[in-house]
């Protein structure tokens, strides 16, 4: 078992290495972006980049250096030539300066000058609140509405149940988002149009969950409505589930004994899954909102007019690690809930 855990947890790591470096390179073929200030701003910009070993400094101009990027003369009236260094040799030492430095570079237009790391530290706290309390409230619901829709099977109140699962499941949280809005916040103004500050009450602050989390939660209890009543049906359809009422036990001890419990191994693991995409779908909701997480965050630096590389490059591996975690964790897990399981054992 260890030997398989350690041997995803390095394929994890090696899959994030070329996914960011894939990324990087990617990134950086595409036409140089001017940082948007004054000259002052862009002086410690290109400061910053040439102690990063991105961009060369001159003192005269140099023709041989590569493209030329920006020129500026500073307060001792020297001038400064700043040249682009070539791709795969900033690949090198943005790789260098990761691993000695733990230094990604700084924003050149969310926060000028200001560490993306530092940066997607302030940002990452809202995401995760946000994706742990829909996770929260997903869960227990649709669990619940799985069971009762299994054991009420081609009854009403299963039809019911599914009509709404396919309903929820074909909306994207998107379209949801700006239902929700018009619904309770245009046309009753029961709940605020956009995110409050940190500065609004605290009353106020909290009703400000509500719309993205009704909007993230509500295809997630859909999702685990349906799974839940998949794998419940089929269990109680089973034969060891026959013999346990023919030992006497009744529906309800069977139900909670065996078929609830076997139900849950391929359920429980599923939820890590399911945190994956909510996180990823928040991305376009926590625009729409005016949630400042790094769901926004990572539209804003990839604005095509004007991209934050740095802080766009910080938050992609943010993604990343939190995509490959969620697969590692969720292949373990499946050792931990089902003994029977035991993941990398020799036959």
């Amino acid at each position: 078992m260890w030997k398989y855990v350690l041997k995803r947890i390095g394929l994890a790591i090696i899959t994030a290495f070329i996914i960011l470096s894939i990324t990087f390179l990617l990134m950086k073929t595409l036409p140089f972006q001017m940082p948007i200030g004054t000259d002052k701003e862009k002086f410690s910009y290109f400061s910053q980049q040439v102690y990063l070993g991105y961009v060369n400094d001159f003192m005269t101009a140099n023709e041989s250096a590569g493209k030329l990027l920006w020129s500026y003369k500073d307060g001792a009236n020297q001038w400064h030539y700043y040249y682009e260094v070539p791709s795969f040799t900033q690949y090198f030492r943005w790789l260098g300066n990761i691993i000695t430095k733990w230094d990604w570079g700084t924003s050149t237009v969310i926060s000028k000058n200001l560490s993306a790391i530092n940066i997607i530290g302030r940002r990452l706290p809202v995401s995760m609140l946000l994706n742990i309390i829909s996770t929260i409230f997903a869960v227990p619901l649709g669990i619940i509405l799985g069971i009762v829709a299994a054991l009420k099977k081609n009854k009403p109140t299963d039809h019911i149940i599914s009509t709404l699962v396919m309903v929820l499941i074909s909306i994207p949280s998107f379209i949801l988002i700006t239902f929700l809005l018009l619904l309770l916040c245009y046309r009753t103004s029961w709940l605020p149009s956009k995110w409050p500050s940190v500065t609004a009450p605290i009353g106020q602050r909290i009703l400000g969950f509500i719309i993205p989390v009704l909007s993230l939660s509500l295809g997630s209890i859909a999702g685990y409505c349906r799974f839940t009543r998949a794998e419940l049906c089929e269990v109680m359809e089973s034969d060891y589930l026959l013999l346990a009422r023919t030992k006497g036990l009744t529906k309800r001890q069977a139900i909670i004994r065996h078929a609830l419990r076997n139900a849950m191994v391929p359920i429980v693991p599923s939820i890590l899954a399911e945190f994956l995409s909510i996180m990823s779908g928040s991305m376009i909701l926590e625009n729409l909102y005016g949630i400042p997480g790094i769901g926004s965050l990572f539209i804003e630096a990839l604005n095509i007019n004007n991209p934050d590389y740095n802080v766009l490059f910080v938050d992609m591996a943010v993604f990343t690690t939190f995509g490959l975690l969620a697969g590692v964790l969720l292949d373990i897990s499946y050792g931990f809930i089902d003994p029977r399981i035991r993941m990398g054992a020799k036959k």
